[in-house]
């Protein structure tokens, strides 16, 4: 793996992007690590949105692979690429959130797609409409060899301390939010290795008690496979880490409760 930074895209050129009248700009931030495989797709359905003003952040971790090739190949697209050495997931998310310049960010990884070219669009009309400070939506996880068949459709329409307390959130590729919400609660916590992004939904929710509005349309597509579901070990971990999230933002929870939360899993499963 390499240890020297690379960096690329519109900003090194001198283009920077800002929110214009009408227009509020929203950041897309990519996080990847030995992703060539699957990073163009991200990329292009980024390109093929209708929305006029989306400022794309990649944050690579220092692949080995090539990665780094398609960056460059996509250089006078993306805003502004970075390849370093970094500390995992949630690391290259916070370093995304700091060199971004959006009033309004979202997290889109390399194995995840915009579902349609109005993703961003239909974003940008709720947070005119709805006064909030963030949004989220739906979600579909497909088969990462047959990207047309449905494994499982995510969709959480309510966002409460009961749902919570047993692990249920929305999916976070759908999550939109202000940048001050980052700024103002902080970034996400890099001890946490599985449930960082949980965590940050609780503390958002729970401590800042910020507004929200929900889109009921699909707005991802997400491969299967991904770090939250890997087997049974893995699950436990998480389920451990959801736990400590609750607790350490004011939540009482334990793995009991966790499995409460079976059937609405249960119930995504297209068979």
């Amino acid at each position: 793996m390499s240890q020297v930074k690379a960096e690329g895209g519109l900003r090194p050129q001198g283009i920077h992007k800002q929110s214009l009248p009408g227009k509020p700009l929203i950041t897309v931030i990519t996080v990847v690590f030995n992703g060539a495989e699957t990073l163009r797709d991200t990329i292009e359905s980024v390109m093929m949105q209708s929305y006029g003003n989306i400022e794309h952040i990649i944050v690579d971790g220092g692949s080995a692979d090539a990665t780094v090739d398609i960056l460059m190949q996509y250089d006078h697209i993306i805003d502004y690429w970075v390849s370093e050495k970094d500390a995992g997931i949630y690391d290259a998310m916070n370093k995304g959130i700091s060199l971004c310049s959006g009033e309004y960010v979202g997290m889109l990884n390399s194995d995840d797609m915009f579902a349609d070219k109005n993703v961003l669009q239909a974003i940008a009309d709720r947070f005119e409409m709805a006064k909030v400070d963030a949004i989220f939506s739906c979600l579909n996880i497909v088969d990462k060899n047959n990207l047309r068949k449905i494994l499982r459709k995510y969709r959480v329409a309510k966002l409460n301390s009961a749902l919570l307390r047993i692990g249920v959130m929305p999916p976070h590729p759908t999550f939109y939010c202000k940048k001050s919400c980052y700024e103002e609660g902080g970034m996400y916590k890099t001890d946490y290795k599985i449930a960082a992004d949980f965590e940050m939904l609780v503390r958002l929710l729970v401590r800042q008690k910020i507004s929200w509005s929900f889109i009921d349309k699909v707005t991802v597509t997400m491969r299967s496979g991904g770090l939250s579901n890997s087997g049974f070990m893995t699950s436990i971990k998480l389920n451990w880490e959801i736990v400590r999230a609750c607790k350490e933002n004011g939540l009482y929870a334990n793995l009991i409760f966790m499995a409460m939360k079976l059937p609405i899993r249960l119930f995504e499963l297209i068979r």
